[in-house]
């Protein structure tokens, strides 16, 4: 832990970042606890909150190209001041939708709030190394993941208790608020350059009418590396699961344990709890670990994690049921930790908005199966059932990877040096 308190204290790009990812995600989940239970107060359908879901999936499935193309392309920075903006104003809309008859809203408001999301959320990650020394750039990924799974739990946690105790228009305008300081916190930030070295390349009027082509080359430069197109597999895998657990545990807090939004924050929040301890676990075994150990740590964690799912998901005391959803996310967050870091040192600049992108456009668009599966499953099986299927499929992710090791499929990538990161005075006066 000294070391998250050395980079929090010295690093004032870094801070301001993190200050304002704080303040955003807690917000988030004030807005998702109260959308969730809003929409099963008025509906009473698994289905209708897996529309709700796939109405923030599909936007960000369709956005990711465009994001990673312009986080390539222009100042990284602008582009997540901006992303917040727009996310404050549509946010602050959903009060709009608390009036009966206006169910309609959440998904419209929903589909808009998720589209602006991927020109912030791979903007933070692609600017990392820009804002941080080669020393420093593993401690600061592994908080900003630990930050955001924190959040998870604070969030939920508060996002039920204030939809429960206040109502849905205290926790919508809540969220709005903390887009609106998040802009503030990241203006503050001074990244080199914006953070982005493609955006000086000359662009004619070709390739600024034909961003497809950028996206196309980013896709090419992720198949040129087998570390990559691996990652993009174990998305897969994950997703094919994890997109039902963000329908079951809407269903295991009201249906299952009959908690109403305070179940959900709980299940919620353990998952939180859990993904934090994880990361900080990841976050102190990895720098002593070979490439093969790596390899190795990763198969062992999906696999914990698909066994403690289905142990979650059949689980009848309370406690139990939330002691295996925070086992479960905890080995999510010990292979996120180590395959971010490794995208981090693999990557090089001009290309990382493409490759996070398209990661959370695989992610999503598998995700979106998953929950449009598991929400026409809700309405005629048990969400027990559904919660052991998923924690199967979750499985396989590594049988997938550890085939690809055994068969020599992951070599050891080339890492960029502190030079090929053109990490130069990243600090600059913010440091003062």
């Amino acid at each position: 832990m000294a070391g998250f308190a050395a980079l929090l204290k010295h690093n004032a790009n870094y801070r301001n970042t993190w200050i304002g990812q704080v303040v955003s995600e807690v917000g988030d989940h004030f807005n998702t606890i109260a959308v969730f239970s809003l929409v099963l107060e008025r509906t009473n359908s698994g289905l209708a909150v897996s529309g709700v879901m796939l109405a923030r999936a599909i936007p960000m499935l369709l956005a990711g190209p465009l994001a990673g193309v312009s986080l390539d392309r222009f100042d990284r920075r602008q582009i997540m001041i901006w992303s917040d903006l727009v996310r404050g104003v549509v946010a602050a809309l959903f009060v709009l939708a608390i009036q009966p008859g206006r169910t309609w809203l959440l998904y419209v408001l929903s589909a808009l709030l998720m589209a602006a999301s991927p020109f912030f959320t791979s903007g933070r990650a692609s600017i990392l190394p820009s804002i941080t020394t080669s020393g420093e750039l593993h401690t600061a990924n592994t908080i900003t993941q630990t930050t955001q799974w924190s959040t998870t739990a604070l969030g939920a946690f508060l996002g039920g208790f204030s939809a429960a105790m206040f109502g849905y228009e205290a926790a919508f305008l809540v969220n709005a608020l903390s887009f609106f300081f998040s802009a503030f916190c990241i203006a503050r930030v001074q990244v080199p350059g914006g953070g982005s070295e493609s955006k000086r390349n000359e662009l004619n009027e070709t390739k600024v009418v034909k961003p497809w082509q950028d996206y196309k080359e980013g896709l090419r430069y992720i198949g040129s590396i087998p570390l990559l197109v691996a990652l993009c597999f174990v998305s897969v895998g994950w997703a094919s699961g994890g997109g039902a657990a963000q329908i079951l545990f809407p269903l295991f807090g009201e249906r299952v344990f009959h908690r109403g939004p305070q179940g959900i924050g709980e299940l919620w929040g353990a998952a939180g709890a859990g993904l934090v301890a994880g990361g900080i676990f990841a976050h102190r075994l990895m720098p002593g670990l070979s490439y093969r150990a790596y390899k190795q740590t990763i198969a062992i964690a999906y696999l914990v994690h698909g066994v403690s799912y289905v142990a979650f998901a059949l689980a009848q005391p309370y406690w139990l049921a939330l002691s295996m959803i925070a086992l479960s996310r905890a080995s999510v967050a010990v292979s996120s930790v180590m395959n971010v870091t490794q995208i981090l040192r693999m990557v090089d600049d001009e290309y990382r908005g493409r490759v996070f992108a398209t990661l959370e456009t695989v992610t999503w668009g598998v995700m979106m199966l998953s929950m449009t599966g598991a929400g026409l499953a809700s309405d005629h099986a048990g969400a027990r059932a559904i919660g052991v299927v998923s924690g199967i499929l979750s499985s396989f992710t590594a049988v997938y990877w550890t085939w690809a090791n055994a068969t020599g499929r992951l070599p050891e990538p080339r890492y960029l040096s502190h030079a090929d990161r053109k990490d130069i005075e990243v600090h600059g006066e913010a440091h003062g």
